[in-house]
């Protein structure tokens, strides 16, 4: 039963007892933000029946409201799914569905089913959404929609923003800064809002699914650490559209094109774990440094401070990976890595630069150059 139907809507508001009656479960319920009351009823149905598992199901699409209501009423009572935009995988109708781990085992399994897309370039500027996998459906169009959707449906409703104009400008600011360590401050100055209100409306993009949050990893043996989140935007077809790189080879030859192929790598990781069923959020981290390491480059050794765009923590693990754009990586990018031989109780596994390489191949022992759609 959907919740769209203004008839039903106005049922479960004024009517609850006899909604739930109407509508016994096993039921799903589509658009419960609408009528939050029924979460009230929904506790009493599954206290008195604690035994019996998914008699209830509800969606919706608007996960600031939805997740209000679940966090204030049924706390304890359910568990939460994250409905990603598809995967690269999905979209290819690739079975694969193990969590990506840059090991020799995944990479062997991997190989049994990966396929080169025709253009990667396409799938990263095309997005996730379900729609626009529909070649017909005009890009541009699609995301003026989505957005005005989102600032008008979604954002309206909530307390925190009242200047719509201003939440817009905001979201440019943020899509221009995918990839990125947060920067409050630098946020404020661009949009004319005090930093209180950028940490707010951060929360909201995070929240409504906009964007996600990746967390720096912390060791006390790595003392000079950065503190702060970075930002990965969901969707890096909405990315491209709110800086306005309008076609896959603009994109791709831009300067933004190095962050948003880094937003989407990070991104199909986090949904080889989410669709595996795991909690991507305990498994994955980011690493910036402020001390200093030595690399090779063109013009003799040069001082860098230490990044790895991925942590991946297993079982006492810490597996590396760095995002390049390139199709022929040097392993110098992942000079960084033996920074997290210093934490104490962990090994470092075997490492991965996800590019655009043609095949998989070691650069080094622990090392291994990944073609993106291995992932």
């Amino acid at each position: 039963v959907t919740l769209d139907d203004p008839f039903v809507e106005e049922q479960a508001k004024t009517d609850s007892r006899m909604f739930m009656q109407l509508n016994p479960p096993p039921v799903t319920i589509d658009e419960i933000q609408h009528a939050p009351v029924l979460f009230r009823f929904i506790k009493q149905a599954i206290d008195k029946n604690r035994s019996h598992k998914g008699l209830f199901c509800m969606s919706g699409s608007q996960p600031y409201q939805l997740m209000q209501g679940v966090s204030e009423s049924l706390s304890g009572r359910v568990r939460i799914l994250e409905l990603n935009g598809l995967s690269l995988r999905e979209i290819q109708g690739d079975s694969f569905d193990a969590r990506f781990l840059p090991t020799d085992e995944y990479v062997v399994a991997r190989s049994r089913t990966a396929k080169e897309p025709q253009s990667i370039w396409h799938i990263i500027h095309r997005g996730g959404y379900p729609e626009l996998q529909d070649q017909s459906q005009d890009w541009n169009a699609y995301y003026a929609d989505y957005v005005k959707t989102y600032l008008e449906r979604d954002v309206r409703s909530l307390k925190a923003v009242h200047d719509l104009t201003a939440f817009r400008q905001f979201m440019v600011a943020v899509a221009s800064r995918t990839a990125q360590v947060v920067n409050y401050s630098n946020i404020a100055d661009e949009i004319g809002k005090d930093v209180g209100t950028v940490k707010s409306w951060i929360s909201i993009l995070e929240t409504s699914g906009i964007i996600y949050l990746l967390q720096p990893y912390a060791a006390s043996e790595l003392k000079r650490a950065t503190r702060s989140p970075k930002i990965h935007f969901r969707d890096t077809g909405l990315v491209a559209y709110l800086t306005r790189w309008l076609s896959p080879e603009t994109l791709a030859c831009g300067a933004m094109a190095g962050a948003v192929f880094e937003t989407f790598v990070v991104s199909e990781i986090l949904k080889s774990f989410s669709n595996a069923g795991l909690e991507y959020r305990n498994f994955v981290s980011y690493y910036r440094g402020h001390d200093k390491i030595s690399v090779k480059g063109e013009g003799g050794v040069e001082q860098r401070e230490c990044e790895i765009d991925l942590v991946i923590e297993e079982n006492g693990t810490l597996y590396p990976v760095e995002v390049k754009k390139d199709s022929s990586p040097k392993a110098n990018a992942a000079a960084a890595f033996t920074v997290l031989d210093r934490v104490k109780g962990k090994v470092r596994g075997p490492g991965a630069i996800v590019c655009n390489c043609a095949a998989p191949m070691h650069l080094r022992d622990n090392l291994m150059a990944l073609p993106v759609w291995y992932l």
